[in-house]
């Protein structure tokens, strides 16, 4: 019994100890009060890459924080103007436009005072922060017709000065579109050695360029995605998600047999994997998928034509008598740019709604040849022609702007006269316009190569520059004179990547 107590005396005097010592500890922080510093536990942009689709990043605080005192002290270099909302101790800033291309950015947070502090009088400060993130490169695409590109599909880098040739010689490109994420292209091509302008299949390539995934795959690996043995196909057009093709084929062998298809867009390049299914509608003319990527427009009939991809597409959605073409929807859906023909040749372009308003924009003896809505401002941007020569029926093609909400229209640029193969392109953040001058050749030779390129009228193309305008608001632009500056490419399909 004494050597039992014996051991057991110096454990109990150690706990005993330590239980003091504790109580100590927390008895000064309890006297001291809370002095725990508020910090910023996550910033979701953080070392990333975003877009124009990106439009807000979130700020997640240790502690609760004193509001005004958050969004008083908070810098982004370069700025970006947003609106600041809450959410217990998040906080979202949701930007205004988006943010421009090619371009690093500072978050700093220092100063904000953390709120039991405040409520308490004490002057505690949160954790200095610094954040960082960069927006996407500003990349172009377009389809060379100098003679180590002639054909193909070409990517330059505009932030970086890098050039990438994507396509292959044997391979003449006639229509291309990126997906959404900019890591893959669309395209339709025919071999350089068919002269067969009807004989294009539809092939994807990768970009090179790192997209949301993060992940830098090489650019240039081509896959075909459909074939065209039994079908040509015509037009195409790839859906805002990226996940399903919608192309205009007609049978080979049956001219009666043309129609509207889609087929799954496989990320793979597995053709055998990706099987068109026939859309069961009445045959149409020009067409585009929703921005919900569930149905698309199609001019059918004296309208368009609002067809669901899935299910019974004989049934409309929703059908537009008084309008034969779809230009352009929003981003959102919730507007569309619908082109009217008069019968007195003229064009009305209209601003139509999912609330049913319908007002008219312009009107022009020529032709409207795009449109697109831009996503930073209330503003639609428009190639359009004006009849200069009734006898000879020349066109002069020019780009306006179009304030939406004051229905205000301003000229941008007046083209020469008859270049209605001229195309546009509106950057993913609003701030540039490409389009392309083709120059045909004037007298070209009977015998022509199989690789001859040739623009949607069938001529002859001899060469074609690229042109950058760069864009401000209209009522900025009203008293700025911007020019448009000459790329050093020669080439003609631009688009912007994503």
């Amino acid at each position: 019994m004494t050597k039992s107590k014996a051991f057991i005396e110096p454990l109990d005097r150690i706990a005993i100890g330590l239980m003091l010592l504790l109580s100590v500890l927390i008895g000064l922080i309890i006297l001291q009060g809370d002095v725990v510093t508020a910090r910023v536990r996550d910033f979701t942009w953080q070392n990333q890459q975003i877009g124009a689709e990106d439009n807000s990043f979130t700020l997640t605080f240790s502690r609760p924080m004193e509001i005004k005192s958050v969004e008083d002290n908070l810098k982004i270099e370069p700025p970006l103007a947003g609106k600041f909302s809450w959410a217990g101790r998040r906080m979202v800033y949701t930007l205004v436009t988006p943010a421009p291309y090619g371009t690093n950015y500072k978050v700093q947070l220092q100063g904000a005072k953390d709120k039991f502090a405040e409520e308490e009088g004490k002057n505690r400060v949160i954790q200095p922060f610094i954040g960082s993130f960069r927006t996407r490169d500003r990349v172009i695409l377009y389809i060379g017709t100098n003679q180590e590109e002639q054909g193909r599909l070409v990517l330059y880098n505009l932030t970086q000065e890098q050039k990438r040739i994507l396509t292959p010689k044997d391979l003449i490109v006639m229509d291309f579109e990126s997906f959404p994420d900019g890591e893959k292209i669309l395209f339709s091509a025919r071999a350089a050695k068919n002269e067969d302008l009807l004989s294009a299949q539809l092939y994807t390539v990768t970009t090179g360029v790192s997209g949301k995934s993060g992940q830098q795959a090489p650019g240039g690996k081509v896959d075909l995605t459909l074939d065209s043995k039994d079908y040509q196909n015509l037009k195409f057009d790839l859906s805002p998600d990226g996940q399903t093709i919608v192309i205009q084929r007609g049978n080979k062998t049956n001219p009666g047999d043309f129609g509207l298809w889609f087929m799954p867009a496989t990320s793979d390049g597995s053709a055998e994997k990706a099987t068109p299914k026939r859309l069961k509608s009445q045959p149409g003319g020009d067409f585009m998928v929703t921005p919900d990527s569930k149905a698309v427009a199609v001019a059918q009939g004296q309208g368009a034509a609002i067809l669901p991809l899935q299910g019974d597409a004989s049934k409309p959605l929703d059908f537009l008598p008084q309008f034969g073409l779809v230009q352009a929807f929003s981003k959102d859906g919730s507007q569309a740019a619908m082109v009217k023909f008069n019968t007195d040749y003229t064009r009305d372009l209209f601003l139509v709604t999912n609330q049913g308003v319908q007002k008219q924009l312009l009107k022009t003896t020529g032709s409207i040849l795009s449109c697109q809505f831009d996503i930073a401002s209330p503003t639609l941007y428009c190639l359009l022609t004006q009849l200069v020569s009734k006898e000879q029926y020349i066109e002069q093609p020019y780009v306006v702007a179009i304030d939406l909400k004051t229905g205000q229209q301003k000229p941008l640029l007046v083209l020469p006269p008859d270049q209605r193969n001229v195309q546009m392109s509106l950057s993913a953040d609003g701030l540039g316009l490409l389009f392309d001058q083709v120059v045909p050749q004037t007298n070209p030779t009977t015998s022509l190569p199989t690789n001859t390129l040739k623009t949607d009228d069938g001529d002859v193309i001899a060469t074609s520059s690229l042109w950058l305008m760069p864009l401000l608001p209209i009522a900025d632009a009203a008293t700025v004179e911007i020019r448009p500056e000459q790329l050093p490419l020669a080439g003609f399909h631009p688009r912007w990547l994503p």
